[in-house]
C-alpha cells in the first residue's frame, strides 16, 4: 500500500499525529492495545476500540477486526484502528513509516527495521539508533523540534503550566480499584469536589478536584486502576469550553516535527 504510515498509539498527543498525517495525504492505520486509557477522550482515536468508531474534529477512525479489514479501510480513504499491540500488522502490510506515539516514556520495542521510515515521540529513544528520528514532546522552546541524533528531553513528571497551575491540573487516583464516574468531561468542577471515587475492596474512595475549573479529561467509567494512576485532567481556564472537543496546541505541534521527518526521509529516501 503505497505510502502507508502506521502509528503506534492513539491517544490525544498521538491523535494530532494522525491527523495531520491523514490531512496531508497520507493513508494511516492506528495500532493499539485492547484497554486504551486515554483521559482526553473526546479528542483520542483510541476511543474506537471500545464504540466501533471515534469522531475528532472532522475526522472519524473506524475499529477494524483483522488486519485485513483494516486494509480494506485503508484503502477506501478511510482511518482505521486495529487492536494489535504487538505490531503484527507491520510485518503484513510493510508500511511506508512507522511512528511510535505510544509515549510510555521507554521503547516498547519500535525498532529501525520496522519500515524505511521510523519516528518515536519523546523520551526513551535515540534517534539514529533506534529510530530515524526523534520528535520532542517536552513543553518548551523545542516542542516539536525533530532529532536526528540523540535523544528527547527526559520526562519530567510535571505537567505544563496553564494559567499559573502544573501538578495541580492533573488528578491521579488515590487508592487501586475500579473508577466510577460521578462528573464527566465538559464539566465546570470546584476545588475538593467529587468527580469520580475509586471502589476497593474496603469501600469507596472519593476522587476530589484540585482546583476550580474545566474537567477537561477523565479516564472512562468502570476502568480499573492503580494507585497514582493517571486519571483526570482539569483546565483552570473554565470558559475553554471547546478545548474539550479540539486537538491542543502541544498536539498540534508534535504532529508537525512528525510530518517534517516523514517528509524529509521520504524525499531523501526517494520513497
Amino acid at each position: 500500500m503505497k505510502d502507508l504510515v502506521i502509528v503506534r498509539g492513539g491517544g490525544d498527543l498521538a491523535t494530532g499525529t494522525i491527523y495531520k498525517l491523514r490531512k496531508c495525504g497520507f493513508p494511516v492505520l492506528v495500532l493499539e492495545i485492547a484497554s486504551p486509557s486515554a483521559i482526553r477522550r473526546n479528542v483520542a482515536f483510541c476511543e474506537a476500540v471500545y464504540q466501533g468508531s471515534q469522531q475528532v474534529e472532522d475526522m472519524t477512525c473506524y475499529l477494524a477486526g483483522t488486519v485485513e479489514e483494516a486494509r480494506r479501510l485503508v484503502e477506501q480513504n478511510q482511518l482505521a484502528l486495529l487492536v494489535d499491540p504487538a505490531g503484527d500488522a507491520i510485518r503484513q502490510l510493510k508500511p511506508l513509516a512507522v511512528v511510535d506515539a505510544i509515549l510510555a516514556k521507554r521503547n516498547l520495542g519500535t525498532h529501525r527495521g520496522m519500515a524505511p521510515i521510523t519516528v518515536a515521540l519523546g523520551p526513551g529513544f535515540t534517534a539514529g539508533v533506534d529510530v530515524d528520528a526523534v520528535v520532542e514532546t517536552q513543553r518548551g522552546h523545542n516542542l516539536g523540534r525533530v532529532l536526528w541524533q540523540g535523544a528527547a528531553a527526559p520526562n519530567t513528571g510535571v505537567p505544563g503550566i496553564i494559567a499559573g497551575y502544573g501538578r495541580e491540573r492533573v488528578i491521579h487516583s488515590p487508592a487501586a480499584g475500579v473508577l466510577r464516574n460521578v462528573c464527566k468531561i465538559t464539566d465546570t468542577v470546584r476545588r475538593d469536589q467529587v468527580i469520580a471515587v475509586v471502589e476497593t475492596p474496603a469501600g469507596e474512595v472519593p476522587v476530589k478536584a484540585t482546583l476550580d475549573g474545566l474537567l477537561r479529561g477523565l479516564i472512562r467509567d468502570g476502568y480499573p486502576v492503580t494507585e497514582g494512576f493517571k486519571i483526570a485532567d482539569i483546565d483552570p481556564r473554565a470558559e475553554e469550553y471547546q478545548n474539550c472537543f479540539t486537538i491542543s496546541d502541544k498536539a498540534r505541534c508534535i504532529a508537525g516535527g512528525v510530518v517534517e521527518a516523514v517528509m524529509c526521509l521520504k524525499g531523501e529516501r526517494g520513497q
